[in-house]
C-alpha cells in the first residue's frame, strides 16, 4: 500500500476559518469625554427650561380658568402648606443648628434670645446655609481658664503644683528651726518664699 491510499481512506477534519484580529475599542481622549458631558448638560438644561416653561403656561392656564371660590380655596391651601412647613421648619431649624453646633465644637446661644425663623425660606425649607454661616460666626471655646488667675482667690491654675506638700504660715509657726530647715531643703516652703500662700 502506498501513502496515498492512506490518507483518501482518513477521515478528513474541515478546515477552521481563520479568527479575525480582535482589535480593542479606542479609549475615547479626555477632550471627548469632557465635549460629551457637556452636551448632555446642555441637554438636560433645555429640557428642564421646557418643562419649566410648559409647567409655568399649564399653572397659567388654571388659574385663567378658575372662579374666584376656587382661586381661595387655593389660596388657603398656600397659606395652610406654608403655615404648617413654618412650624415643622422651626423644630427642623433647632435639630439643625444643634448639630452644627456639636460639629463645630460651639456653644449656641439659649433659646431665647434665637430667632430661629430667620433660618426659614419663605416656602418653610430649611436653609441650611444660613445656619451653617451662623455656627461659624459663633466664638470658640478657648482652653485657657474662665476666669482671672493668680489673683489668690478660688481655684488657680498656676498654684497646683505648690498646693501639695507645701507648707503655711500657721503650720511654719509650729515648727521647730531643725524642721524649718529640713522642710526648705525638701522644698516644702517654696510657695511661702515666693509670697503665692
Amino acid at each position: 500500500m502506498d501513502d496515498t491510499t492512506n490518507t483518501q481512506n482518513a477521515p478528513q477534519t474541515p478546515a477552521t476559518p481563520p479568527v479575525p484580529p480582535v482589535t480593542p475599542p479606542a479609549t475615547p481622549d479626555a477632550e471627548t469625554l469632557q465635549a460629551e458631558v457637556e452636551k448632555w448638560k446642555n441637554l438636560s438644561r433645555t429640557n428642564e427650561k421646557r418643562w419649566n416653561d410648559t409647567s409655568a403656561e399649564l399653572q397659567k392656564l388654571k388659574d385663567a380658568s378658575m372662579t374666584d371660590a376656587e382661586k381661595a380655596i387655593e389660596k388657603a391651601k398656600e397659606e395652610a402648606r406654608n403655615a404648617a412647613l413654618s412650624e415643622v421648619g422651626t423644630r427642623l431649624v433647632d435639630a439643625e443648628l444643634r448639630v452644627q453646633a456639636a460639629t463645630a465644637g460651639v456653644t449656641l446661644p439659649r433659646p431665647e434670645f434665637l430667632n430661629t425663623s430667620a433660618f426659614l425660606g419663605t416656602d418653610g425649607v430649611v436653609n441650611t446655609e444660613a445656619i451653617k454661616a451662623f455656627v461659624e460666626s459663633l466664638p470658640k471655646p478657648s482652653n485657657s481658664p474662665e476666669f482671672a488667675q493668680g489673683i489668690g482667690l478660688g481655684r488657680q491654675g498656676d498654684s497646683g503644683s505648690y498646693a501639695a506638700g507645701q507648707i503655711g504660715r500657721d503650720a511654719l509657726s509650729r515648727m521647730s528651726p531643725q524642721e524649718i530647715s529640713a522642710a526648705r531643703k525638701a522644698g516644702k516652703l517654696d510657695a511661702l518664699m515666693k509670697g503665692d500662700l
